[in-house]
């Protein structure tokens, strides 16, 4: 009925708008390090023509389908990013590695809900500029991310799912957090490279970082295939999800509207990114906020409905709840 379409159009929007603005973010670091190593003008012009290569990877790799395009690239993705983190622990200081990554845990736990409350907070700063901002982004992914992990994970039980999607995560970035931020931030602490001067632009961070490590340019070059590799298999595997809600709910809809799907997240970005000016960023993070939040309610009525269907199982003798 009128409902579950106005939450279908919801999810579309919130999806669409959240992988656009992730891969603005993205077009902007990877022509930050494309400038800091190879001196490529970081203009809006490269900006926009990196967008247009990742699209038109996305399309190849949507065109693929889930085997032969979607798995493939986050593959490569993961064996990138791992030797990556394997590099920058055995090459830093794997003793400063091994505090951080306790100091980390440790400040997770302490503030992951003090820093989700909006109460009593002094930290306006960080509350309006990161916080909402962060949330809400995150909420506009959920639609796709909940929908592909689900579709991926169908036939495990519940508690699989559960481990799978937010415990692993959480240690992952724990550790990714230990390893290169507690490198930037012994660098800084000890005077040592361009982060001991503070930092101007945030996109060039990590490049800064690895400056002080051996091998930087390939290093550097690695990491900014990763940052592009990644947005690829964000944006083609939102595509599928997008195509799967439009289509209501089939997963073999035509490959045409596949396509037409990533090139529309891809032109989003690029309008984002064009109109917003020297404001770009700012758009982008206001086009990720405004169909990020009217989500929120949806989530909430989605979370009460699976902990009353998960009850309603759980009096079915012998049966055994399955993602």
């Amino acid at each position: 009925g009128w409902a579950g379409h106005l939450i279908d159009i919801t999810a579309v929007l919130a999806t669409i708008f959240g992988l656009a603005t992730s891969l603005g973010f993205g077009a902007s670091q990877a022509a930050g390090g494309l400038n800091y190593l190879f001196d490529v003008p970081n203009t809006l012009g490269t900006q926009l023509a990196i967008i247009v290569g990742v699209t038109v990877v996305a399309l190849f790799s949507v065109w693929r389908g889930i085997d032969g395009g979607v798995k493939l690239f986050s593959n490569i993705n993961m064996v990138i990013a791992f030797a990556l983190l394997a590099f920058v622990v055995i090459t830093g200081s794997t003793l400063l590695f091994l505090n951080g990554l306790w100091d980390t845990t440790l400040a997770y736990a302490s503030h992951v809900v003090p820093l989700s409350n909006w109460i009593g907070r002094d930290d306006t700063t960080w509350y309006h500029g990161w916080t909402v901002f962060y949330w809400a982004w995150w909420i506009s992914w959920s639609p796709f991310v909940g929908m592909f992990i689900a579709r991926v994970s169908r036939g495990r039980t519940v508690r699989e799912f559960l481990t799978a999607v937010l415990l692993v995560p959480t240690v992952v970035t724990i550790v990714w957090m230990s390893a290169f931020g507690g490198t930037a931030l012994a660098q800084s602490a000890a005077g040592v490279g361009e982060l001991a001067h503070g930092i101007s632009d945030v996109s060039l961070a990590m490049f800064q970082m690895l400056e002080q490590l051996p091998l930087t340019t390939l290093t550097s070059s690695l990491a900014i295939l990763l940052v592009l590799i990644f947005f690829v298999t964000s944006s083609d595997s939102g595509s599928l999800v997008i195509d799967s809600i439009t289509a209501g709910g089939k997963t073999d809809a035509p490959r045409s509207q596949r396509v037409f799907w990533a090139t529309l997240e891809g032109v989003i970005a690029g309008i984002l990114l064009y109109g917003g000016g020297d404001a770009a960023l700012g758009a982008l993070q206001a086009g990720a906020v405004a169909t990020g939040l009217p989500f929120t309610l949806i989530l909430l009525m989605m979370a009460f409905s699976l902990v009353k269907g998960l009850h309603e199982e759980q009096r079915r003798p012998g049966l055994v709840p399955t993602a």
